[in-house]
């Protein structure tokens, strides 16, 4: 049973993996703290992909305290060698006695081999504690670790009558600075944005991370471009091509891809001779490239691509304090659309947050 004591440390431990958030893909994020006798003797946490894990540097970092001491960290310890050695081998020889965990790691490598490995050494294991914290820390990586597939993150402002623009498609800005502010925050913590071609002709965006507080990278920009229509001048191509991918199909025009590729962006042409983007497809192509999160920032039409692709985990909903008005206004999700209630797609989980005017509406899709 964890005690307040417990509790406290693991958080603490939590608070250390999120201070890297958008910084460790494809690893996951790692927080871990040394107690010995209720003090905090060591600190650690993961910084980058194929650096060293958190537990060497909190080990490190507490020395010949490590002794006899409590490790926490909200994800089991690795037990394979991989970019770093088995972080149990640096546990029991630190002379550790207990390692409390928030979740088992879902890598099928560990997954529980690395808590069997240091029970075997005589160490005490406790773990579950704040494991739903833990799993939501690290849901994209859980998800890529288990279907080799990126983490979906589909977002939307609107307005309070649920319109994403006016019907002569004006949007700047529906939604106030703190929520972009947000938005852009989301944008540093993904290991890509994706929007569709419609969305580059009309807005010619950046999807850089521009309003953020703290800022450590832009994210890969995806788009979706079965012709290849993009303007070989947009702000996509002319802004960090080499972090670009743009997705096309066999259909598109063969100079205009070659044209693509000399900005310095990665082009994906998909087998299909249809002019239209396979996001099924593109998603296990996209894992094989360990990108393991993406933000889906299109219009309504991808969106319902998206929707009805069931690639889809997490919906995030900004709600404005503004009312559009007309039939013809475009709104979040188009397409054809359900028939009939029963076929509505349920949204589990649901959070609500306040963003200066504006309402954040978060949730996950129930398949």
């Amino acid at each position: 049973m964890s005690t307040e004591a417990d509790i406290r440390f693991m958080r603490e431990a939590l608070t250390l993996a999120e201070s890297m958030h958008g910084m460790t893909s494809p690893d996951p994020m790692v927080g871990a703290v040394i107690v010995n006798d209720g003090e905090l003797v060591g600190r650690g946490y993961h910084a980058q992909f194929a650096t060293p894990h958190a537990e060497t540097f909190a080990i490190k970092n507490a020395g010949e305290k490590a002794r006899f001491s409590t490790l926490y960290v909200n994800l089991e310890p690795c037990c394979h060698h991989g970019n770093n050695p088995p972080c149990t081998s640096a546990i029991i020889s630190a002379g550790i006695s207990r390692v409390v965990a928030a979740i088992e790691d879902p890598n099928p490598l560990v997954s529980g081999k690395g808590f069997s490995e240091l029970r075997a050494a005589g160490i005490k294991v406790d773990f579950g504690i704040l494991e739903e914290e833990a799993k939501q820390l690290n849901e994209s990586f859980i998800k890529y670790i288990t279907t080799n597939r990126p983490f979906v993150i589909l977002k939307s402002a609107m307005s309070l009558d649920g319109k994403i623009a006016t019907k002569t498609g004006d949007s700047f800005w529906i939604t106030g600075m703190e929520a972009r502010k947000y938005v852009h925050q989301v944008r540093s913590h993904v290991d890509a944005v994706m929007v569709g071609i419609g969305t580059v002709l009309k807005d010619n965006p950046w999807l850089s991370v521009r309003d953020a507080d703290i800022i450590r990278k832009n994210p890969y920009k995806i788009v979706l471009d079965g012709s290849a229509k993009i303007p070989l001048d947009s702000h996509i191509l002319s802004f960090e091509p080499q972090n670009t991918i743009v997705v096309v199909t066999k259909s598109a025009n063969a100079k205009k891809i070659g044209a693509i590729k000399k900005t310095g962006a990665d082009v994906i042409v998909q087998p299909t001779s249809k002019d239209i983007v396979d996001l099924d497809l593109l998603m296990i192509e996209l894992g094989s490239r360990k990108i393991t999160s993406i933000l889906l920032e299109g219009g309504g039409k991808i969106s319902a691509s998206a929707v009805s692709a069931e690639i889809v985990d997490k919906l995030m909903y900004i709600i404005s304090s503004k009312i559009i008005g007309g039939a013809d206004a475009p709104t979040p999700i188009e397409g054809a659309g359900i028939e009939k209630l029963s076929q509505a797609i349920n949204i589990r989980n649901v959070i609500t947050k306040r963003l200066g005017d504006d309402i954040l509406v978060e949730g996950y899709v129930m398949r």
